[in-house]
């Protein structure tokens, strides 16, 4: 490739990633990540270790991003997360509200001889639910109550075919997350019994507000009521490296590992956020500490058992137990000074998670996907939140591939979760399923 070229591809990636804008948070199902990325692979499972599935593999294992045909390769595509929560006490019950998460996506790669390279902006994943101002989730303050956390990456791919039987890849990922959450607790001393640490005049606050029969509230509140942002906002990095190798003609296995993502901490502007309780209002800044996003490992294997017929299985070992022991706030006072250290035990579980899929291609232009994606909830009873109620376990999937010409085609995919349904140890029963939608057109040049 001569200068001019390098020079044309370098402002065509400059262009993509430009375009890379916030995105919406997430309603995610393996826990905080999501089922599979792009449709193709979704329709089959969320499996995508050994076969092409398009650029949604630079999410996943970039190493078959070597396996696509040389050229030009672009994919625009736009998801649609229908999760349904409901929390619920004996005689009190509460829908959220958040009931449609979109999500755009896209996807650029560039192959010419054994060297694929390109950009995508993907959403990793995410959490949130919102409960109504009269709802027992309010806890009496009268005021809404909500999370939303959402984290994407622009992807920097790059994969190389060592020879016809084996293909190697890795990626450099730039991370944003966000979050927004208005929490109530009730009474007061329940907030202060989640306190590690303080100081300044807002701890000597904080601890009358606790000892105060008459606080039968307090809440912890940051939140932009942006649908694309987060009031509290962070930035980092992280990396795949993924592998694929031809066993024979119909056979080909994959593996790839996702390092745990290096992130700041998440912080909101200085009077972002707020500590309120019945006759108590105080102003300052939110800092979410060391949240991380989790190290996976996958393995996969793909049989093509015919030309129109393909099959693949995968499996993955998401690393929750290291990322997900705790979820931890600084509060820093502006108004009375000092900060409050908040601490949530989590205890989340390392999760496996199963993919299954089929292909299958009825004539020149339509193909055909099915599959399931089968894991366990990682959230004990014990810590399981109504403001993050990631418990969803098992999925099954429906894809459909339309081809237009050899320059463009058309992907879909259909989640459906049926409920699962925990109780927490405060006695509040969360159900929770979901409807997704994942749309993609192609085009090559």
């Amino acid at each position: 490739m001569n200068k001019k070229e390098t020079a044309k591809v370098v402002r065509q990636l400059a262009a993509i990633a430009a375009m890379a804008g916030p995105m919406t948070a997430a309603m995610a199902t393996n826990g905080m990540l999501m089922e599979g990325y792009g449709p193709i692979s979704t329709g089959m499972g969320g499996a995508a270790q050994s076969f092409d599935n398009g650029t949604g593999a630079m999410a996943q294992n970039p190493a078959t991003l070597a396996l696509m045909p040389d050229g030009s390769h672009l994919d625009l595509a736009l998801g649609f997360l229908g999760p349904k929560v409901t929390s619920s006490v004996p005689g009190m019950s509460a829908s959220s509200g958040g009931t449609l998460y979109t999500m755009p996506a896209l996807g650029y790669t560039k192959r010419t001889g054994a060297l694929t390279y390109g950009v995508g902006v993907f959403a990793q994943g995410g959490m949130g639910t919102e409960y109504e101002a009269n709802s027992f989730m309010a806890m009496g303050s009268g005021d809404p109550v909500r999370s939303e956390l959402g984290v994407g990456n622009v992807i920097i791919p790059l994969a190389y075919q060592v020879n016809p039987d084996v293909t190697i890849g890795a990626t450099v990922d730039f991370i944003w997350a966000g979050l927004d959450m208005l929490m109530a607790a009730a009474p007061a001393s329940a907030l202060a019994s989640m306190v590690t640490g303080a100081s300044g005049g807002i701890a000597g606050a904080l601890g009358g507000l606790a000892a105060s029969p008459g606080a039968p509230w307090a809440r912890i509140n940051f939140s932009d009521d942006n649908k694309f942002t987060g009031a509290a906002k962070a930035t980092g990095f992280g990396a795949k490296i993924g592998a694929t190798f031809n066993v024979n003609r119909e056979w080909r296995v994959g593996a790839s590992y996702r390092f745990k993502s290096m992130l700041d901490d998440m912080k909101t502007s200085t009077s972002a956020a707020s500590m309120t309780a019945p006759g108590f209002v105080d102003n300052g800044s939110i800092s979410v500490i060391d949240f991380q996003m989790p190290a996976v490992l996958a393995v996969g294997a793909s049989w093509q058992a015919q030309p129109s017929l393909l099959f693949a299985a995968d499996i993955k070992s998401i690393g929750w137990a290291e990322v997900m022991k705790s979820f931890k706030m600084r509060y820093d006072s502006v108004g009375m000074g000092g900060s409050v250290n908040f601490e949530l035990p989590q205890n989340w579980k390392d999760q496996t998670v199963l993919n299954l899929g089929v292909a299958w291609k009825a004539n020149e232009q339509v193909t055909l996907r099915a599959g399931l994606n089968v894991a366990d909830n990682p959230i004990p009873d014990t810590t399981v939140n109504p403001l993050f109620p990631a418990v969803v376990k098992n999925h099954v999937t429906f894809g459909l591939g339309y081809k237009f010409s050899t320059a463009g085609d058309f992907n879909a995919s259909l989640t459906m979760a049926p409920a699962t349904t925990v109780t927490s140890s405060a006695g509040v029963t969360i159900s929770h399923e979901q409807m997704n939608l994942q749309l993609m057109y192609s085009h090559r040049f």
